[in-house]
């Protein structure tokens, strides 16, 4: 019944505008939905009018972290048949190989895990050492690129549409992230369904839903990556703090998602 509820706003919201969306390019299609799915209330109805309106596969990539989480139970609410993958990159939490068990036993679905190529990675570690990203940020990058950004490339083709669990609050960095832009690079629409969302939010959706979590944010992992490059933060901290602590703490990303331009964001 609540399915069907959620389903019925999103046709009333979004239907008539959904129908008369530009066929004539996907930046076309992209500016339409970032226009349109702010008026949309509920997270669910803003997946379903991104499922009625890109034709061809949307993926979801999930770090499995507390947005991704939300997400991912929003589109088990939707039944819309959405591609879900996590990337491991070799280096992760227990607690975090076991939160994509919990996440497949409460919703049914399957999470696709994609790995990086080991003779990449081989060759890496061959070049800079087991631990050589801490030496320099070239290197740290150069270790995100194979273990992350090329798996998350090949997961990544022949999508249409790329849903993201990214939020405007979570750093400096994100602060003007659109719900939708064309991806000129993987040649697909960029969805960020929550980017308006704030913490308040996003924890109150969570508990709401009992949504399943990784273990490690209650011991003061609000955002988590792999285990040598992320820490436990104070609380006076930003919640991203803990990642690639040893860096300066402006502009730390592992190139998974290239940040907009202000004036790009909203054009």
């Amino acid at each position: 019944m609540i399915k069907a509820n959620v389903r019925a706003r999103a046709d009333r919201a979004a239907g008539a505008a959904t129908h008369s969306a530009p066929e004539n390019s996907g930046e076309a299609l992209a500016r339409h939905l970032d226009a349109i799915l702010p008026g949309l209330d509920d997270l669910e109805a803003r997946l379903h009018a991104i499922a009625d309106a890109i034709p061809g596969r949307v993926t979801f990539s999930s770090s499995l972290g507390l947005e991704d989480q939300a997400v991912l139970h929003a589109i088990a609410a939707t039944g819309r048949s959405f591609d879900v993958f996590t990337l491991d990159t070799g280096r992760h939490f227990p607690e975090t190989l076991e939160t994509i068990e919990a996440s497949e036993l409460r919703y049914g679905l399957k999470i696709r895990v994609v790995f990086p190529d080991v003779k990449d990675v081989e060759s890496l570690v061959a070049r800079d050492g087991i631990m050589g990203f801490r030496q320099s940020v070239e290197a740290r990058k150069a270790c995100c690129n194979v273990r992350k950004v090329v798996p998350l490339n090949k997961a990544l083709a022949g999508a249409a549409g790329w849903i993201t669990g990214l939020r405007r609050e979570q750093s400096a960095e994100r602060a003007h992230v659109p719900f939708a832009v064309w991806d000129a690079e993987h040649q697909l629409i960029k969805l960020n369904p929550i980017a308006d969302w704030s913490l308040e939010k996003l924890e109150a959706y969570i508990a709401a839903n009992n949504v399943p979590v990784n273990p490690l944010h209650a011991q003061g992992f609000p955002s988590i990556g792999c285990q040598p490059c992320t820490r436990a933060i104070q609380p006076w901290e930003d919640i991203r703090a803990g990642r690639w602590w040893w860096e300066n703490l402006d502009g730390k990303e592992c190139g998974l998602h290239n940040r907009p331009k202000p004036k790009e964001a909203h054009a």
